[in-house]
């Protein structure tokens, strides 16, 4: 009976979280990047695979924060590659709607958004012991978020009219590549070695998960207030 009132409290954060940037809905066209439209399908392929990988590492801090958050709850590989899966479905949707033109989030809405996601996720890390199911329903929505997300880093390239599921398909193919090296990085280098010592959760996630809600905090008062 106690899981009740918490699990209907985190389904209305996360459906307000969604709908909010939905609010702004329009027909307007993302440009087009001609020199890309004018490779061929597999030169797209490769371009916009590059483009996904380089939109996580280097340049996605806060995507890259949103997957360690994912990771520190779990030291199974197995467990945090199905988040890691479900995250790049959610933004696939999405990412596609955006840059069809058929939704046109705000970033001024998204962007604080996004950064509220860690500050949840991490802040979860600390509150819950073990994985629960309910964490893929997180995951998912706080994806749709991040895909409206992605969808200003296409907004000045766009997405070649004839090879448009080709290059939306191998951006997120490219992501989710990205999404997997943070994770294996950090398995390699913390979780493989420390993970089933007593005091991991006490000296490692802990600490990380509360330095990540923090960031994560500053990144959502400077993105609304500044």
């Amino acid at each position: 009976m106690k899981t009740i009132p918490t699990i209907t409290v985190k389904s209305r954060f996360l459906l307000a979280l969604f709908l909010i940037p939905m609010l702004a809905v329009s027909g307007k066209a993302h440009t087009i990047n001609y020199e890309l439209a004018s490779l061929p399908e597999t030169g797209v392929f490769w371009a916009y695979l590059k483009l996904g990988f380089e939109h996580i590492l280097p340049l996605g801090l806060d995507h890259i924060l949103f997957v360690l958050s994912i990771f520190f709850l779990s030291s199974n590989l197995k467990t945090v590659f199905w988040q890691s899966a479900v995250f790049t479905l959610a933004h696939s949707i999405t990412l596609a709607l955006a840059i069809k033109g058929w939704i046109s989030p705000l970033p001024s809405v998204v962007e604080p958004l996004i950064s509220l996601s860690i500050m949840f996720v991490a802040i979860e890390n600390m509150l819950v012991r073990e994985l629960r199911p309910g964490r893929m329903g997180v995951i998912f929505g706080f994806g749709l978020i991040h895909g409206m997300g992605f969808a200003g880093a296409l907004g000045d390239l766009g997405l070649p009219p004839g090879s448009f599921y080709n290059a939306l398909i191998s951006f997120n193919l490219g992501v989710e590549l990205g999404q997997i090296a943070v994770i294996l990085l950090g398995y390699l280098l913390i979780s493989k070695w420390y993970s089933h010592k007593s005091w991991y959760r006490a000296r490692v996630v802990n600490p990380v998960s509360v330095c990540m809600a923090l960031i994560a905090l500053y990144w959502t008062l400077e993105r609304t207030f500044i």
